[in-house]
């Protein structure tokens, strides 16, 4: 669960430090009106400064580099040592990425880890081409409500016309490596279309989600974290399938099923993200 903070709303930015959440995208661009750009950044800078936000993963989403106030705000994100990486939104050519880098290097900051957000059909059908090259990208982003706008569709609960753009966005993103979560859920108090659209995101194969609100976390971390049950069985599989190659067998029956390689390592996968769970909520 990763949680957009509108930076020009302090109280916010103070609250984050206790919410149960996995990552924290302190926003510059969309959650704040133009004249507020300034104060934003500078509270978000203060936050990050002053605040313990403990484990949660910590990202800036500054405005674009061609806006008033984008180069401003990557130039702020290289002088914290806070945060864990920068979003850039709006991401349609490889000149994107690569203006990032050349001021992260400028700046002596080429370690920050970079991430993308995907929100217009340009960047869908261009972004094997906009990664290829872009080391330092670690992660993608869906910007589902600008690519509903940019589309001409509109919102359902099904998410119909997305389907096509989270299925190439993801599938990009694995070729490369690289995280990806889905785009938010914008009527953050129907928790039963948060249900069913984290469970689709969760079996398209997205590592979790962006959120606006902190009532949509709980359900969000129980759908995307693995379940009891999916934990007990991964620790079969994988006591099993330990014993088998043990013994140099390459297959195991495991309540019913034949398991091989790849099923042990979706195994291994889910016990280490309960192990880090673990870690975290101590």
């Amino acid at each position: 669960s990763v949680l957009y903070m509108p930076g020009a709303n302090a109280r916010a930015l103070e609250k984050a430090q206790a919410l149960d959440c996995d990552g924290l995208i302190f926003d510059l661009e969309d959650a704040v009106a133009p004249a507020a750009k300034e104060q934003a950044r500078d509270q978000v800078v203060a936050a990050l400064t002053a605040n313990d936000y403990g484990y949660r993963e910590r990202i800036v989403r500054i405005n674009p580099l061609d806006s008033p106030w984008g180069e401003a705000d990557l130039l702020a994100c290289c002088k914290l040592d806070q945060i864990d990486g920068v979003l850039i939104p709006k991401v349609e050519q490889a000149s994107d990425v690569a203006r990032v880098k050349a001021t992260l290097a400028k700046e002596q900051r080429a370690e920050l880890p970079i991430w993308l957000m995907i929100e217009t059909p340009k960047g869908v059908l261009q972004l094997d081409q906009i990664l290829a090259g872009s080391d330092g990208v670690v992660g993608l982003v869906v910007g589902s409500s600008d690519l509903v706008q940019e589309l001409g569709a509109q919102h359902n609960p099904t998410r119909d016309a997305l389907i096509y753009s989270l299925g190439q966005i993801l599938l990009v993103g694995r070729v490369h490596n690289l995280t990806v979560l889905d785009g938010v859920p914008l009527d953050f108090r129907d928790l039963e279309a948060l249900a069913r659209s984290n469970q689709q995101g969760r079996t398209m194969g997205f590592d979790g989600r962006t959120l606006i609100h902190p009532g949509q976390l709980a359900l969000t971390n129980e759908i995307y974290g693995p379940a009891p049950e999916e934990v007990a069985q991964a620790q079969r599989i994988w006591a099993a399938w330990s014993q088998a190659s043990a013994a140099g067998q390459g297959v195991v029956e495991v309540d019913g099923s034949l398991i091989e390689n790849l099923h042990a390592r979706e195994a291994q996968r889910v016990l280490n993200f309960a192990a880090a769970l673990a870690q975290r909520n101590s």
